[in-house]
């Protein structure tokens, strides 16, 4: 099949160019002269650039059609990239007026891995003129390119075979030095594009190397990003951008993942330049949260906040669509579910949605037992990876996973304490908050943070050695105030002083009104335990333990 611009070719020419395919490369040959004459003769009278796709057998694979200045490339991603790091194929095309390799050239050079990149000029009576071919080199740096230009075709004395066969084993080998490629996991650019200031994006950017650690992403390079204006479909501008994945490529990089939510046509857009799968800060949780939800209550709230994610997505085809949809390991709905179409993944929401509601009823009914009992409840909340969960062991010497990663916990846990003169509390908790968290979540874990609406006080547990943690207070404090929860009665707690200096700990507990323990010392509970007692039972005098 011929692909490109074939309207106004006279069915001869098509059926000139269709001889092409019978035609195979020897091995040792860059382009068979006598190839390289038919193709410049058929491009002559045609008056437009004709460009040829080969592998190294030989065999070729595309033959394209362009006009009188550019060819375009068709989509190659199905195949795949060596171990080198090169595709295994090479272009060759002709340029009409002996013109040198264009900048779009050596851009597809890089973008696509090619093995070379070749331009023919077309000279008198339509042969093959001045020859000039382009190869990546290998280098740990920032890629770079041979360019090699000869005044006459003929000149040329390439033993490609020998040629690409040194180079692919230098380039493996360069590879082997720079990326263990024993390792599974993906390998992954981290991408922050905004108009904050610098210091509001490295926190930013921070932030998202704790998701891809979370995620189990191995981390190869950070890019930030501060355009005066933002490129409506691609963010940076398709230059920049182009820049970006040509740099993603030399390091091996398997995704790219970008620290504010896409839309659709942008995620569309970027994956027509590179077939690098493109994600956003979004999906990433995503697919933390349907790496890590281990009840039937979380593992429906996930997925349903995926396909609400996606629905949107499901508009487009092809490559692109596919990359985006594989998400990091094709975890939650998967991929066949990805690929249906828009009415089979409304009629799947709707049928969570229903079960999210059978499932709320039973909450609900546990709830009200807890409420008509009388036992005061207490419920944890505040930024993932708080430690919450170990709070909640200390407190009640329980085994709740506990884990130095964000959102270890996604399931609401609920414990007992007891306190002297039989009093008891319950204590539960919850999923961690994060800044701008994704709404589909927001809207799918409402029904689990409802939990909190019968809390009598909530413990707002703070990582004080974060050098983040006002912004972090902020951030929960507006999710609380979401859930109309802003006026529930409160206790700021600050976690983790114990790697804090102790006079600075005094003083930031003045200023913010809170309490400090480490809740890996039990023995920092008292002035918690106490202030919990007064807060569940203001009008009576409790001994503490």
């Amino acid at each position: 099949m011929i692909n490109g611009k074939i309207n106004g070719l006279k069915p001869s020419d098509i059926k000139a160019l269709e001889r092409i395919y019978r035609r195979r490369v020897p091995a040792d040959s860059l382009i068979s002269d006598e190839l390289a004459r038919y193709l410049t003769e058929q491009s002559a009278q045609i008056g437009r650039q004709i460009g040829l796709i080969i592998n190294r057998a030989g065999e070729v694979l595309h033959v394209i059609v362009g006009d009188n200045r550019e060819i375009l490339i068709p989509d190659l991603s199905s195949y795949a990239l060596g171990r080198s790091g090169l595709r295994g194929l090479r272009c060759i095309h002709t340029h009409l007026k002996q013109e040198p390799l264009s900048r779009d050239d050596l851009t597809d050079l890089e973008l696509l891995r090619l093995d070379c990149m070749v331009a023919i000029g077309v000279g008198e009576h339509g042969l093959p003129g001045r020859i000039e071919y382009a190869h990546l080199l290998p280098t740990r740096d920032k890629a770079q390119i041979e360019r090699v230009e000869l005044d006459d075709f003929y000149q040329l004395e390439l033993n490609f075979s020998t040629f690409i066969q040194a180079l692919d084993a230098e380039m493996e080998r360069l590879a082997g030095e720079t990326v263990d490629l024993k390792d599974g996991r993906e390998r992954a650019l981290l991408i922050c594009v905004g108009h904050s200031s610098r210091r509001e994006m490295e926190n930013s950017l921070a932030e998202l190397k704790e998701l891809a650690r979370t995620a189990n992403l191995q981390v190869v390079d950070q890019i930030m990003q501060r355009p005066r204006k933002m490129h409506p479909r691609y963010l940076v501008g398709e230059g920049k951008l182009r820049e970006i994945v040509i740099n993603a490529l030399q390091q091996r990089v398997t995704l790219l993942v970008f620290d504010r939510d896409l839309t659709p046509n942008q995620v569309r857009a970027i994956s027509e330049v590179t077939e690098v799968k493109v994600i956003d800060r979004t999906q990433l949780i995503l697919d933390i949260f349907a790496r890590r939800a281990q009840s039937r209550d979380g593992k429906v709230q996930v997925e349903l906040a995926q396909l609400k994610y996606l629905l949107p997505r499901l508009s487009g085809k092809g490559t692109a669509m596919s990359r985006l949809m594989g998400g990091i390991g094709g975890r939650g709905p998967g991929e066949t579910k990805l690929e249906t179409d828009r009415r089979r993944t409304r009629d799947r929401i709707h049928r969570l949605e229903k079960e999210l509601e059978a499932l709320g009823r039973g909450r609900r009914q546990r709830r009200q037992k807890r409420v008509r009992a009388g036992i005061p409840i207490i419920s944890i909340v505040g930024y993932t990876n708080a430690g919450k969960s170990t709070l909640l062991n200390a407190l009640t010497q329980s085994e709740v996973l506990t884990e130095d990663l964000l959102f270890a916990t996604l399931d609401t846990a609920t414990r007992r304490l007891r306190f002297p003169l039989d009093r008891e509390v319950i204590i539960t908790d919850t999923v961690g908050f994060i800044r701008d968290l994704p709404p589909s979540l927001v809207g799918a874990f409402r029904a689990t943070l409802e939990e909190l609406e019968d809390a009598d006080l909530l413990l707002h547990l703070v990582d004080l050695s974060n050098p983040r943690f006002e912004e972090q207070i902020a951030a929960v404090d507006k999710i609380l105030a979401s859930l109309d929860l802003g006026q529930r009665q409160l206790l700021l707690v600050f976690n983790k002083v114990d790697q804090i200096d102790k006079d600075e700990v005094i003083a930031l507990c003045r200023r913010f009104e809170a309490i400090a323990v480490s809740a890996l010392d039990r023995k920092s509970f008292k002035p918690l335990l106490a202030e919990m007692q007064r807060c569940c039972w203001p009008a009576e005098e409790l001994p503490l333990a």
